[in-house]
């Protein structure tokens, strides 16, 4: 037993020089957001005179903090319809990339066809085209189909955009998986849907989430494709571009830009909160074999 204690509290020593530097980097890492969301209760003049740090002085006197910067940039200045033009543009164009990547990976990491190693490396390939080369091409096709200015259009675009990385990720992770094991279920008899979606998605979950994370991440936070194609109309205009012309218009307004930027934050913060146990698994996806 004192064998066991002296082990135990040498393993606690030696690890407590890292425990203290990721507690002292996380603590770093989390300041701005804590300074963003104090500085958006605040009232105005307490914005534009004193930092937001002068709060600690009276921890506890929060009579003067409200939410009445939310109400305002919710409802005057159009982020509630901005938030949920984000989610409808958001949503999709995170769900439809991996519905195709999923697809194409189990069909280039296990379907022979000819042409299938070159197929892969052409959307390899496709990683290092910058986005800005399509621009005029898609809205010259988008003019002539009369996607222009229109949910769907964007939705295609990130579609485009994304499904690269989605198949690059999903292929190499679903062909680590056993090779035995998808065989086991084609001889008993499992057709390649059943194998797909029995066998292969449940397996692939972590790389599924793992690329969701980054897709919706990209979606949501995203300003330059949203101002190509939806241009700058306020009825489909995302929070990206919202806030933007609340920063061009209302600069000098503080308490409603930092209300602007902590709602834009947020939903993202809850999404990789919730995936976050598959996000370091699936960014090895492939890496190693079992």
């Amino acid at each position: 037993m004192p064998n066991f204690l002296a082990t135990r509290l040498t393993t606690w020593v030696s690890q407590t020089p890292i425990h203290l530097a990721l507690v002292v980097l996380s603590t770093l890492w989390t300041l701005p957001s804590l300074g963003l969301l104090i500085s958006s209760i605040r009232p105005p003049e307490e914005v534009l005179t004193t930092g937001w740090w002068t709060v600690f002085q009276h921890p506890f006197d929060f009579t003067q903090y409200s939410l009445e910067n939310y109400r305002t940039v919710l409802s005057a200045e159009g982020l509630g319809q901005a938030l949920l033009n984000s989610l409808t543009i958001a949503i999709p164009a995170t769900v439809i990339p991996i519905a195709i990547a999923a697809f194409a990976a189990y069909a280039l990491a296990w379907m022979e066809f000819p042409g299938r190693q070159w197929l892969f490396l052409a959307i390899v390939a496709l990683l290092v085209v910058p986005l800005q080369m399509t621009f005029i091409p898609l809205l010259r096709a988008y003019g002539h189909l009369g996607l222009t200015g229109t949910f769907a259009g964007l939705w295609l675009a990130h579609t485009g955009y994304g499904l690269p990385l989605g198949i690059y990720l999903l292929r190499n992770y679903i062909g680590s998986l056993p090779r035995d094991l998808i065989e086991a279920a084609a001889v008993d008899g499992a057709t390649p849907w059943q194998i797909f979606t029995r066998l292969i998605v449940p397996l692939s979950m972590p790389a599924i989430a793992s690329f969701a994370v980054f897709q919706f991440l990209w979606v949501w936070n995203d300003l330059l494709v949203a101002l190509v194609y939806l241009g700058g109309t306020p009825t489909v205009a995302p929070l990206t571009i919202t806030l933007t012309n609340l920063v061009g218009s209302r600069g000098q307004d503080w308490h409603l830009l930092t209300a602007g930027a902590f709602i834009t934050m947020t939903l993202p913060l809850l999404v990789f909160l919730a995936l976050q146990r598959y996000f370091v698994r699936g960014l090895l996806a492939g890496s190693i074999k079992g």
